[in-house]
C-alpha cells in the first residue's frame, strides 16, 4: 500500500511539475502571452496563477481520495478499554 501511495504521489507531482513548468517557461519565454488579459481585465499570468493553486487543490484532494486505506483490510479497532 504504502509504494502504491509513493507511486501515486509522484504522478501526481510530476503532472503538477509540467502544469507549473508551462506558467515559467510562459513567463521567461513569452512575456507578450502572459500580459494579455482573456477574462475580466485581469492578465493571464493571474489566471494561471490562480489556476495553479487550483489544481494543487484538486491534486491534493485526489490523492486523499485515493490514498485513503480500504475498510476491508483494516477492521476497525476494539472499543473495549479491558481487552482480554
Amino acid at each position: 500500500m504504502t509504494s502504491r501511495n509513493a507511486r501515486l504521489g509522484l504522478v501526481l507531482f510530476f503532472i503538477y511539475l509540467a502544469f507549473y513548468a508551462g506558467f515559467v517557461l510562459l513567463a521567461a519565454f513569452s512575456p507578450e502571452t502572459m500580459a494579455r488579459t482573456p477574462w475580466g481585465g485581469v492578465n493571464l499570468a493571474i489566471w494561471y496563477g490562480f489556476a495553479l493553486i487550483a489544481a494543487a487543490l484538486a491534486l491534493a484532494l485526489v490523492y486523499g481520495a485515493l490514498c485513503r486505506p480500504d475498510d476491508d483490510q483494516h477492521p476497525p479497532a476494539s472499543t473495549d478499554p479491558n481487552p482480554k
